[in-house]
């Protein structure tokens, strides 16, 4: 796929603006804009204009990471601005995390393809069942471990997200909710702690991609579509307010379960992949 008619690459800007808008709509009825939704609907679209099997969830995960590195950026100025970001944490977890990215990507480069399927499939399957237990109350310590384990902790989160094409958001936030530290301030220092990681993720996994460049579609680096970059970053941005109306008028609760339901059907789905 090293040259690509012209043809070709217009059919899939249109599939990728065709994904942005689903994209966008359920980022905001259910609150988030990271990979357990770009993930899933990058592979339908990139399918189906035909990248190879071999690095088809690898370019999904890669240019999922590399869309939602502008949205974590203003995310954690935003929260900054209010002085709502531990920043103490982002200094304990931000290099771990990193090293963690850094693992992730290099299964990307040589791990098959099925790893990363059976990677989202778990993560999903951990995060949505925190989302139908519903409990935000539930806590395991009053506060972060010290030392090596904290440290663990920013590394098992790099590692999650770079595995899953996340901010690694949802994994951090459960983790700092479930030690004693309040929704705010939770939300605020993921936004934060997702900065290194989006940015570190995008660079490994365009370097990670690089050996099987010419199976990649055209105007790519690796495994980072810019086209899917591009189109889906501004397009989904521009219908999440549509998403955030509609989900201003169902109930917290309701969303929690319909965003754990569509976790666990992409997880689903994948396991189908796994064994069709």
């Amino acid at each position: 796929m090293a040259s690509i008619p012209l043809a070709e690459t217009a059919w899939l800007a249109a599939a990728i603006v065709g994904g942005a808008l689903i994209t966008g709509l359920l980022a905001g009825l259910f609150g988030i804009g990271g990979g357990g939704i770009i993930v899933p609907v990058l592979y339908e679209v990139f399918r189906t204009v035909g990248v190879p099997e071999e690095v088809l969830i690898q370019l999904c995960v890669g240019t999922s990471i590399a869309i939602i590195v502008p949205t974590n950026v203003r995310s954690f100025l935003a929260h900054r601005r209010r002085g709502a970001v531990l920043m103490d944490i982002i200094r304990a977890w931000a290099i771990p995390a990193v090293l963690g990215v850094a693992t992730g990507s290099a299964v990307a480069a040589f791990a098959p393809g099925a790893v990363l399927r059976i990677a989202f499939v778990v993560i999903a399957g951990v995060i949505a069942a925190k989302l139908l237990l519903g409990r935000d109350d539930l806590r395991i310590a009053d506060d972060l471990p010290k030392g090596a384990a904290n440290a663990m902790y920013g590394y098992l989160i790099g590692l999650a997200a770079s595995l899953m094409g996340i901010s690694g958001g949802s994994i951090s936030n459960m983790i700092l909710t479930l030690h004693g530290k309040s929704i705010h301030r939770s939300v605020a220092t993921s936004a934060g702690l997702g900065v290194p990681i989006t940015i570190a993720g995008a660079i490994g996994y365009m370097l990670a991609g690089l050996p099987k460049q010419a199976m990649m579609p055209a105007f790519s680096i690796g495994f980072v579509s810019f086209v899917g970059v591009v189109l889906m970053a501004p397009i989904s941005s521009l219908v999440a307010p549509l998403g955030a109306r509609l989900a201003h008028a169902l109930p917290k609760r309701s969303l929690e379960i319909a965003f754990a339901v569509f976790l666990l059907a992409v997880a689903v789905r994948f396991l189908v992949t796994l064994v069709a």
